[in-house]
Protein backbone atom coordinates (compact mmCIF):
# COMPACT_ATOMS: atom_id res chain seq x y z
CA UNK A 1 0.00 0.00 0.00
CA UNK A 2 1.47 3.61 -1.15
CA UNK A 3 1.87 5.62 2.02
CA UNK A 4 3.26 8.33 0.31
CA UNK A 5 6.26 9.60 -0.78
CA UNK A 6 9.86 9.72 1.50
CA UNK A 7 10.37 13.03 2.33
CA UNK A 8 14.19 12.50 0.77
CA UNK A 9 12.41 11.55 -2.81
CA UNK A 10 9.57 14.58 -2.32
CA UNK A 11 13.23 16.94 -2.39
CA UNK A 12 14.39 15.18 -5.08
CA UNK A 13 11.42 16.04 -7.04
CA UNK A 14 12.47 19.59 -7.34
CA UNK A 15 15.31 17.96 -9.38
CA UNK A 16 14.48 17.57 -12.90
CA UNK A 17 15.56 13.92 -14.46
CA UNK A 18 15.09 15.04 -17.45
CA UNK A 19 17.74 17.71 -17.33
CA UNK A 20 19.74 15.92 -15.72
CA UNK A 21 19.49 13.20 -18.31
CA UNK A 22 20.55 15.83 -20.77
CA UNK A 23 23.56 16.49 -19.32
CA UNK A 24 24.27 12.59 -18.77
CA UNK A 25 23.82 12.42 -22.41
CA UNK A 26 26.60 15.43 -22.93
CA UNK A 27 29.07 13.71 -21.66
CA UNK A 28 27.70 10.28 -22.06
CA UNK A 29 27.91 9.63 -18.63
CA UNK A 30 26.27 6.32 -18.58
CA UNK A 31 28.37 4.27 -21.12
CA UNK A 32 28.62 0.43 -20.24
CA UNK A 33 27.78 1.71 -16.33
CA UNK A 34 26.71 -1.90 -14.61
CA UNK A 35 23.49 -0.48 -12.59
CA UNK A 36 24.78 2.66 -10.86
CA UNK A 37 24.11 5.11 -13.27
CA UNK A 38 24.98 8.91 -12.62
CA UNK A 39 21.45 10.10 -11.39
CA UNK A 40 21.53 7.04 -8.93
CA UNK A 41 25.13 8.03 -8.44
CA UNK A 42 23.66 11.78 -7.73
CA UNK A 43 21.08 10.47 -5.37
CA UNK A 44 23.17 8.99 -3.01
CA UNK A 45 25.46 11.27 -2.74
CA UNK A 46 23.40 14.20 -2.29
CA UNK A 47 21.65 11.84 0.55
CA UNK A 48 25.24 11.86 2.22
CA UNK A 49 24.74 15.60 1.94
CA UNK A 50 21.55 16.00 3.10
CA UNK A 51 22.21 13.33 6.21
CA UNK A 52 25.65 14.57 7.14
CA UNK A 53 27.40 11.80 6.71
CA UNK A 54 30.80 11.90 7.44
CA UNK A 55 32.44 9.74 4.53
CA UNK A 56 31.96 7.30 1.60
CA UNK A 57 31.64 4.01 3.92
CA UNK A 58 28.98 5.96 5.77
CA UNK A 59 26.97 6.81 3.31
CA UNK A 60 26.86 3.21 2.19
CA UNK A 61 26.46 1.70 5.14
CA UNK A 62 23.72 4.03 5.87
CA UNK A 63 21.86 3.03 2.87
CA UNK A 64 22.49 -0.61 2.99
CA UNK A 65 20.66 -0.43 6.40
CA UNK A 66 17.55 0.74 4.75
CA UNK A 67 18.08 -1.44 1.87
CA UNK A 68 14.01 -2.05 1.85
CA UNK A 69 13.38 1.37 1.98
CA UNK A 70 15.90 2.39 -0.89
CA UNK A 71 13.55 1.42 -3.95
CA UNK A 72 11.15 4.57 -2.40
CA UNK A 73 14.43 7.05 -2.43
CA UNK A 74 14.81 5.91 -6.19
CA UNK A 75 18.14 4.47 -5.18
CA UNK A 76 16.62 1.16 -5.91
CA UNK A 77 19.55 -1.08 -4.46
CA UNK A 78 22.34 -0.30 -2.01
CA UNK A 79 25.66 -0.19 -3.70
CA UNK A 80 29.45 -0.87 -2.30
CA UNK A 81 31.50 2.20 -1.03
CA UNK A 82 33.71 0.72 -4.04
CA UNK A 83 31.25 1.23 -6.65
CA UNK A 84 30.45 5.13 -5.26
CA UNK A 85 34.36 5.65 -5.18
CA UNK A 86 34.84 4.61 -8.88
CA UNK A 87 31.77 6.18 -10.28
CA UNK A 88 33.10 9.54 -8.25
CA UNK A 89 36.96 8.56 -9.66
CA UNK A 90 35.89 8.49 -13.60
CA UNK A 91 32.61 9.67 -14.15
CA UNK A 92 33.02 13.36 -15.81
CA UNK A 93 32.36 15.75 -13.05
CA UNK A 94 31.20 18.47 -15.76
CA UNK A 95 27.54 16.59 -15.54
CA UNK A 96 27.18 17.37 -11.97
CA UNK A 97 28.57 20.92 -12.64
CA UNK A 98 26.08 21.51 -15.50
CA UNK A 99 22.95 20.36 -13.37
CA UNK A 100 24.19 22.38 -10.95
CA UNK A 101 24.11 25.01 -13.13
CA UNK A 102 20.47 24.69 -14.35
CA UNK A 103 19.66 24.52 -10.96
CA UNK A 104 20.87 27.91 -9.77
CA UNK A 105 19.04 28.92 -12.96
CA UNK A 106 16.18 28.11 -11.99
CA UNK A 107 16.30 29.17 -8.54
CA UNK A 108 17.06 32.91 -9.99
CA UNK A 109 14.16 32.43 -11.46
CA UNK A 110 12.01 31.93 -8.33
CA UNK A 111 13.87 34.50 -6.76
CA UNK A 112 14.36 37.61 -9.08
CA UNK A 113 11.43 39.73 -7.12
CA UNK A 114 13.64 39.40 -3.35
CA UNK A 115 15.79 41.74 -1.82
CA UNK A 116 17.76 40.69 0.75
CA UNK A 117 19.78 44.04 0.71
CA UNK A 118 18.90 47.19 3.15
CA UNK A 119 18.76 48.98 -0.16
CA UNK A 120 16.78 49.57 -3.54
CA UNK A 121 19.06 49.84 -6.59
CA UNK A 122 17.28 48.56 -10.15
CA UNK A 123 20.40 46.51 -11.67
CA UNK A 124 21.51 43.21 -9.62
CA UNK A 125 24.03 43.44 -7.23
CA UNK A 126 26.95 40.66 -7.07
CA UNK A 127 29.86 40.15 -5.41
CA UNK A 128 32.70 38.28 -6.58
CA UNK A 129 35.11 36.34 -4.19
CA UNK A 130 36.86 32.98 -3.33
CA UNK A 131 37.57 30.81 -0.06
CA UNK A 132 40.25 28.65 -0.11
CA UNK A 133 39.70 24.51 1.41
CA UNK A 134 43.11 23.34 2.40
CA UNK A 135 43.87 19.55 1.62
CA UNK A 136 46.46 17.27 2.37
CA UNK A 137 49.74 17.35 0.20
CA UNK A 138 50.42 13.82 -0.38
CA UNK A 139 47.15 12.88 -1.05
CA UNK A 140 45.85 15.66 -3.25
CA UNK A 141 49.17 16.22 -4.89
CA UNK A 142 47.08 17.72 -8.11
CA UNK A 143 45.66 20.48 -5.98
CA UNK A 144 48.43 22.93 -6.49
CA UNK A 145 48.95 25.83 -3.84
CA UNK A 146 51.91 26.19 -1.91
CA UNK A 147 55.39 23.62 -0.96
CA UNK A 148 54.04 22.25 2.26
CA UNK A 149 50.52 22.46 0.92
CA UNK A 150 47.40 21.57 -1.27
CA UNK A 151 44.24 23.31 -1.79
CA UNK A 152 41.66 24.39 -4.13
CA UNK A 153 39.57 27.78 -4.41
CA UNK A 154 36.04 28.20 -4.71
CA UNK A 155 35.17 31.12 -7.00
CA UNK A 156 31.96 32.57 -6.73
CA UNK A 157 30.02 35.58 -7.79
CA UNK A 158 26.93 36.43 -5.64
CA UNK A 159 23.98 37.63 -6.36
CA UNK A 160 23.49 39.87 -2.74
CA UNK A 161 19.30 40.26 -3.34
CA UNK A 162 18.79 36.93 -3.26
CA UNK A 163 21.74 35.00 -1.80
CA UNK A 164 21.66 32.52 -5.33
CA UNK A 165 25.55 32.29 -6.42
CA UNK A 166 25.48 33.64 -10.52
CA UNK A 167 28.95 32.03 -11.16
CA UNK A 168 30.82 29.47 -9.43
CA UNK A 169 34.45 28.25 -10.46
CA UNK A 170 36.64 25.46 -8.51
CA UNK A 171 40.23 25.86 -9.67
CA UNK A 172 43.23 24.59 -7.82
CA UNK A 173 45.09 27.41 -4.98
CA UNK A 174 47.47 28.16 -7.09
CA UNK A 175 45.57 30.37 -9.09
CA UNK A 176 45.00 33.92 -8.37
CA UNK A 177 41.50 35.45 -7.62
CA UNK A 178 41.83 38.35 -10.27
CA UNK A 179 41.91 35.76 -13.27
CA UNK A 180 38.46 34.97 -12.77
CA UNK A 181 37.44 38.56 -14.03
CA UNK A 182 38.06 37.28 -17.00
CA UNK A 183 35.78 33.82 -16.99
CA UNK A 184 32.11 35.83 -16.93
CA UNK A 185 30.36 38.83 -17.86
CA UNK A 186 27.15 40.63 -16.22
CA UNK A 187 24.36 42.11 -17.30
CA UNK A 188 25.09 45.84 -18.51
CA UNK A 189 23.82 47.85 -15.20
CA UNK A 190 24.62 45.60 -12.86
CA UNK A 191 27.43 46.53 -9.98
CA UNK A 192 30.37 44.32 -8.66
CA UNK A 193 31.06 44.87 -5.22
CA UNK A 194 35.04 43.37 -4.71
CA UNK A 195 37.58 43.47 -2.33
CA UNK A 196 41.34 44.77 -3.05
CA UNK A 197 42.53 41.77 -4.32
CA UNK A 198 40.49 42.05 -7.75
CA UNK A 199 42.44 45.20 -8.23
CA UNK A 200 43.21 45.21 -11.94
CA UNK A 201 43.14 48.16 -14.24
CA UNK A 202 43.06 46.45 -17.84
CA UNK A 203 40.32 44.10 -16.12
CA UNK A 204 38.60 47.02 -14.31
CA UNK A 205 38.34 49.05 -17.84
CA UNK A 206 37.01 45.92 -19.74
CA UNK A 207 33.83 45.93 -16.63
CA UNK A 208 33.52 49.58 -17.11
CA UNK A 209 33.42 49.22 -20.91
CA UNK A 210 30.35 47.03 -20.72
CA UNK A 211 28.74 49.36 -17.81
CA UNK A 212 29.23 47.06 -14.94
CA UNK A 213 29.31 49.54 -11.84
CA UNK A 214 32.12 48.10 -9.71
CA UNK A 215 32.65 49.27 -6.26
CA UNK A 216 36.51 47.90 -5.01
CA UNK A 217 39.01 48.95 -2.34
CA UNK A 218 42.01 51.11 -3.31
CA UNK A 219 45.53 50.00 -2.46
CA UNK A 220 47.73 51.98 -0.63
CA UNK A 221 50.36 52.51 -3.21
CA UNK A 222 48.34 54.03 -6.15
CA UNK A 223 49.23 56.68 -7.70
CA UNK A 224 46.76 59.24 -8.90
CA UNK A 225 45.79 62.85 -9.68
CA UNK A 226 42.65 64.43 -8.35
CA UNK A 227 40.59 66.24 -10.79
CA UNK A 228 37.38 67.20 -8.43
CA UNK A 229 36.43 67.46 -5.71
CA UNK A 230 32.62 66.79 -3.92
CA UNK A 231 31.57 68.66 -0.50
CA UNK A 232 31.00 65.53 2.37
CA UNK A 233 29.07 65.55 5.33
CA UNK A 234 32.35 64.05 7.05
CA UNK A 235 29.38 63.64 10.54
CA UNK A 236 27.87 60.90 8.53
CA UNK A 237 31.48 59.50 7.90
CA UNK A 238 32.43 60.03 4.40
CA UNK A 239 35.43 61.87 4.56
CA UNK A 240 36.30 62.92 0.91
CA UNK A 241 34.52 61.99 -2.28
CA UNK A 242 36.92 62.76 -5.33
CA UNK A 243 37.06 62.18 -9.45
CA UNK A 244 40.73 60.71 -9.73
CA UNK A 245 42.70 60.36 -12.58
CA UNK A 246 45.55 57.70 -12.33
CA UNK A 247 49.02 59.21 -13.11
CA UNK A 248 51.39 55.62 -13.20
CA UNK A 249 52.10 55.78 -17.25
CA UNK A 250 50.96 51.81 -17.31
CA UNK A 251 48.28 52.12 -14.93
CA UNK A 252 46.72 55.25 -16.89
CA UNK A 253 47.14 52.87 -19.76
CA UNK A 254 45.25 50.52 -18.69
CA UNK A 255 42.37 52.69 -16.99
CA UNK A 256 42.48 55.72 -19.43
CA UNK A 257 38.96 57.55 -17.79
CA UNK A 258 38.23 59.06 -14.36
CA UNK A 259 37.62 57.05 -11.39
CA UNK A 260 35.81 57.81 -8.25
CA UNK A 261 37.84 57.82 -4.71
CA UNK A 262 35.31 57.58 -1.65
CA UNK A 263 37.47 57.76 1.78
CA UNK A 264 35.27 56.44 4.30
CA UNK A 265 35.25 56.06 8.09
CA UNK A 266 33.35 53.01 10.01
CA UNK A 267 32.54 54.79 13.53
CA UNK A 268 31.58 50.93 14.70
CA UNK A 269 34.41 49.64 13.79
CA UNK A 270 37.17 53.09 13.92
CA UNK A 271 38.38 51.75 10.43
CA UNK A 272 38.84 53.77 7.63
CA UNK A 273 38.26 52.44 3.83
CA UNK A 274 38.86 54.20 0.84
CA UNK A 275 37.06 52.59 -2.38
CA UNK A 276 37.47 53.12 -6.24
CA UNK A 277 34.39 52.81 -8.41
CA UNK A 278 33.41 53.89 -11.97
CA UNK A 279 29.96 54.67 -10.93
CA UNK A 280 29.58 59.16 -10.28
CA UNK A 281 25.40 58.77 -9.94
CA UNK A 282 25.31 57.12 -6.58
CA UNK A 283 25.62 58.81 -2.93
CA UNK A 284 28.80 58.41 -1.32
CA UNK A 285 27.39 56.24 1.59
CA UNK A 286 25.39 54.44 -1.13
CA UNK A 287 28.65 53.32 -2.28
CA UNK A 288 29.94 52.42 1.19
CA UNK A 289 26.61 50.87 1.92
CA UNK A 290 27.54 48.45 -1.36
CA UNK A 291 30.90 47.52 0.21
CA UNK A 292 29.08 46.73 3.66
CA UNK A 293 26.96 44.13 2.27
CA UNK A 294 29.27 42.42 0.24
CA UNK A 295 29.98 40.64 4.02
CA UNK A 296 26.92 38.66 2.21
CA UNK A 297 29.29 36.18 0.23
CA UNK A 298 31.50 35.75 3.39
CA UNK A 299 28.39 34.46 5.33
CA UNK A 300 27.72 32.32 2.49
CA UNK A 301 30.75 30.52 2.22
CA UNK A 302 30.52 30.23 5.92
CA UNK A 303 27.20 28.50 5.75
CA UNK A 304 28.22 26.38 3.13
CA UNK A 305 31.08 25.21 5.15
CA UNK A 306 29.43 24.52 8.15
CA UNK A 307 26.78 23.01 7.06
CA UNK A 308 27.52 20.44 3.93
CA UNK A 309 30.31 18.23 3.11
CA UNK A 310 33.24 20.11 1.23
CA UNK A 311 36.01 20.52 3.78
CA UNK A 312 36.43 16.83 3.67
CA UNK A 313 36.24 14.58 1.11
CA UNK A 314 35.31 11.44 -0.15
CA UNK A 315 37.48 10.75 -3.07
CA UNK A 316 41.37 11.71 -3.52
CA UNK A 317 41.19 12.68 -7.26
CA UNK A 318 40.59 15.84 -9.26
CA UNK A 319 37.39 14.33 -10.44
CA UNK A 320 36.33 13.14 -7.48
CA UNK A 321 36.54 16.71 -5.17
CA UNK A 322 34.87 18.60 -7.98
CA UNK A 323 32.14 15.84 -7.91
CA UNK A 324 31.17 16.29 -4.48
CA UNK A 325 31.96 20.10 -4.19
CA UNK A 326 29.27 20.51 -7.56
CA UNK A 327 26.69 17.94 -5.96
CA UNK A 328 27.10 20.04 -2.53
CA UNK A 329 26.24 22.48 -4.77
CA UNK A 330 23.08 21.16 -5.80
CA UNK A 331 21.84 19.94 -2.31
CA UNK A 332 22.16 23.89 -1.72
CA UNK A 333 20.24 25.41 -4.50
CA UNK A 334 17.53 22.35 -4.42
CA UNK A 335 17.00 23.42 -0.11
CA UNK A 336 16.15 26.88 -1.85
CA UNK A 337 14.01 25.61 -4.46
CA UNK A 338 12.02 23.74 -2.09
CA UNK A 339 12.02 26.73 0.29
CA UNK A 340 10.93 29.07 -2.20
CA UNK A 341 8.38 27.29 -3.76
CA UNK A 342 6.96 25.56 -0.78
CA UNK A 343 6.74 29.33 1.01
CA UNK A 344 8.67 27.87 3.94
CA UNK A 345 9.19 30.31 6.78
CA UNK A 346 12.18 28.23 8.47
CA UNK A 347 15.50 29.30 7.43
CA UNK A 348 17.91 26.82 5.31
CA UNK A 349 19.52 25.57 8.42
CA UNK A 350 16.47 24.67 10.22
CA UNK A 351 15.07 23.16 6.46
CA UNK A 352 18.36 20.93 6.39
CA UNK A 353 18.31 20.02 10.26
CA UNK A 354 14.80 18.52 9.58
CA UNK A 355 15.33 17.20 6.13
CA UNK A 356 18.26 15.09 8.17
CA UNK A 357 16.14 13.91 10.67
CA UNK A 358 13.25 12.76 8.71
CA UNK A 359 14.75 11.51 5.67
CA UNK A 360 13.05 8.18 5.48
CA UNK A 361 9.14 9.99 6.59
CA UNK A 362 6.77 9.88 4.52
CA UNK A 363 4.98 12.76 5.97
CA UNK A 364 4.58 15.43 3.06
CA UNK A 365 7.40 17.67 3.24
CA UNK A 366 5.38 20.71 3.65
CA UNK A 367 4.20 19.43 6.70
CA UNK A 368 7.37 18.99 8.39
CA UNK A 369 7.68 22.81 9.05
CA UNK A 370 4.08 23.68 9.39
CA UNK A 371 4.81 24.00 13.08
CA UNK A 372 5.94 27.24 13.62
CA UNK A 373 6.88 27.16 17.39
CA UNK A 374 8.84 23.58 16.36
CA UNK A 375 12.83 25.75 16.58
CA UNK A 376 14.37 24.47 19.16
CA UNK A 377 17.91 24.08 17.60
CA UNK A 378 18.92 27.16 16.26
CA UNK A 379 22.28 27.90 14.19
CA UNK A 380 24.84 30.09 16.11
CA UNK A 381 24.16 33.69 15.62
CA UNK A 382 27.66 35.39 16.21
CA UNK A 383 27.91 39.27 15.14
CA UNK A 384 28.76 39.01 11.84
CA UNK A 385 26.66 41.96 10.57
CA UNK A 386 29.74 44.69 11.71
CA UNK A 387 29.83 43.62 7.79
CA UNK A 388 33.21 46.50 7.51
CA UNK A 389 35.31 44.90 10.52
CA UNK A 390 37.95 43.57 7.72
Amino acid sequence: MNKGKMVFAQLMEFASFHVFKCCVKRYNGDYNNKGLTCWKQFLCMAFGQLTHRESLSDTALCLKLQKDKLYHLGIGRPFSKSTLSKANEKRDWRIFRDFALKLIEQARELCKDDNLLDLKLKGNVYALDATTIDLCLDVFWWAKFRSTKAAIKLHTILDLKTAIPEYIFITDGSVHEVNTLDYFSLPAGSYLVMDKGYIDFTRLWRLARERTNFVVRAKKNMKYKVIERVLTDKTKGVLCDQTIILTDPITNKKYPECLRRIRYYDAETANTFVFLTNNFKLSALTIAALYKNRWGIELFFKWIKQHLKIQTFWGQSENAVRTQVWIAISTYVLVVIAKKQLKIKQSLYEILQLISLSAFDRTPIKNLFQNENNQDVKEQNCNQLILLEL
